[in-house]
């Protein structure tokens, strides 16, 4: 199978993969419901030394840089509780953490998750972090230019390979929420 975009000598349908995925993306896939079939779900395998952002697209070519999405795990904080969302901007943007996040949430103040909560609370490794398999009870924050971009390349749990998705999958994810200038 050839990927939809990008260069990459090898990729398959997730769910001919499930075992190169983390078990909540896994599950995830395996239980995918939708407009999209789950085999529009495609797993390009990549080496994990070079996972993230900028390296990744300095090697496998800059082009990806237009169609790769960053998820990151934020906490809100507001009297001294704390709620975990998940965010999904395109990678040539940052997430507008003080100003959309805090708004939506309806924080005092947001922040990113420290690193071994974002792993501890997604079974998702840093750098592979990926909003399919999320826990269902968490906020998905997606900037809407995500959803306009044809073919999507974001993690896969691991930092082993990435995962190439239709971009209007993501407003179907559960707890996804669209809002406009979530990546400045």
């Amino acid at each position: 199978m050839r990927a939809p975009i990008g260069n990459f000598a090898h990729a398959t349908a997730a769910p001919d993969v499930l075992g190169l995925l983390t078990p909540p993306v896994a599950d995830a896939v395996r239980g995918w419901q939708g407009d999209v079939p789950a085999d529009r779900l495609i797993f390009v395998d990549t080496d994990p030394e070079i996972a993230d952002t900028a390296v990744f697209v300095e090697h496998y070519g800059p082009e990806l840089l237009d169609h790769s999405a960053n998820c990151v795990v934020v906490a809100g904080k507001r009297g001294g509780e704390t709620t975990l969302a998940a965010c999904l901007v395109l990678s040539r943007t940052r997430v507008d953490v003080n100003g959309a996040v805090r708004r939506e949430l309806g924080a005092r103040k947001a922040s990113f998750a420290p690193m071994d909560t974002a792993v501890g609370e997604t079974g998702m490794e840093y750098g592979g972090i990926t909003p399919i398999g999320l826990p269902a009870s968490w906020p998905l924050l997606v900037d809407s230019a995500v959803l306009d971009t044809e073919w999507v390349l974001i993690g896969s749990g691991r930092r082993r390979g990435k995962l190439i998705v239709p971009g209007k999958v993501f407003a179907q994810l559960p707890g996804a929420v669209v809002l406009e200038g979530l990546g400045v």
